[in-house]
């Protein structure tokens, strides 16, 4: 059975209910986060798996050169990403690894638009697909965290972990690249699975999250205090990460009409943040945040910080 994630054209999110209603009450209520579980423990895997990675040369350009990238990650999942490469740098360069949201794929109008600026700033940039999209789709279901194929949709976010630790993996391997210095740049979705994979990968040096927030278990309404609710969100929760990016300096981009993440859900998560932290609010709702602004501002972020 095929499955659309979204029928608008730039779906950057995860489908969340519209809790910002509650207001700034639910920040006391919900500050609690699930720890019965060895969450950090869960993303641990073995870096000795081989990548059997494969590289092929897409565009060269005299200003920059894309590459088309496969590698395996854990549970023997193939990566697919494109991998920008400007010429106008000298050395090895700094990385920005770009994440979509929810039922797009790395080659979406608004990542090309981070993807253009990012490179033409002096930075490569590594996009990948989040699992079961992009070429990585197969035979995909209805994305849901409380419906029928729950499970499904969990894993997808926990495997794109792994598949971002793998990430960095293959980033190391190329000379062309410095490892040292990768920040991350993840919008809605992106910045949801971003905020979890920062919090157990140091390596990462700049982390940034729009148009995401934490709190996963308000997915379940009238049972989003019951125990059974905390357990399931509990590996892919972002407030049980996000205290780990610390000292690394951690922002976020987020909207103050937002009508898929409520704000409620992005200030429980920067809430949850260690110093140093910063967050950039814009007039603005999920879909129509102005891309030159909110990537202005990252690249304003990686160019103190990275």
């Amino acid at each position: 059975m095929m499955m659309k994630f979204s029928k608008k054209k730039r779906n950057w999110l995860i489908v969340i209910p519209l809790i910002g209603i509650f207001g700034f009450a639910i920040l006391k209520i919900f500050s609690g986060t699930q720890k019965s579980l060895p969450v950090i423990k869960y993303y641990e895997y073995d870096q000795a798996i081989p990548l059997s990675d494969s590289v092929e040369i897409l565009i060269d350009t005299t200003s920059f050169k894309l590459l088309y990238v496969k590698y395996t990650s854990v549970n023997d999942r193939k990566v697919t990403g494109l991998l920008s490469l400007p010429k106008n740098v000298t050395g090895p360069l700094p990385v920005i690894i770009l994440m979509h949201g929810l039922g797009d794929h790395k080659a979406v109008d608004y990542v090309e638009f981070g993807n253009d600026l990012f490179l033409k700033n002096g930075y490569a940039v590594m996009r990948i697909d989040i699992g079961d999209h992009g070429d990585r789709k197969g035979e995909v279901f209805d994305f849901d965290l409380t419906g029928p194929y729950k499970y499904w949709s969990r894993s997808i976010i926990s495997q794109t972990v792994f598949d971002l630790r793998r990430t960095i993996d293959f980033i190391e391997t190329r000379k062309e690249l410095d490892s040292k210095r990768i920040g991350y740049y993840g919008i809605s979705l992106g910045g949801i699975i971003g905020t979890i994979f920062c919090g157990v990968d140091e390596r990462i040096k700049v982390p940034i999250v729009a148009l995401a927030g934490g709190q996963l278990n308000l997915l379940y309404e009238q049972n989003a205090f019951s125990k059974d609710a905390k357990d399931f969100v509990s590996i892919i929760e972002p407030l049980n990460f996000v205290s780990q990016i610390s000292p690394r300096p951690f922002l976020m981009l987020n909207a103050k009409n937002d009508e898929i993440v409520p704000p409620t859900m992005s200030k429980l998560l920067f809430n949850k943040a260690e110093e140093p932290k910063k967050i950039i609010w814009y007039n603005a709702k999920h879909r129509d945040a102005p891309l030159d602004t909110i990537y202005g501002d990252g690249l304003k972020w990686f160019n103190k910080n990275l």
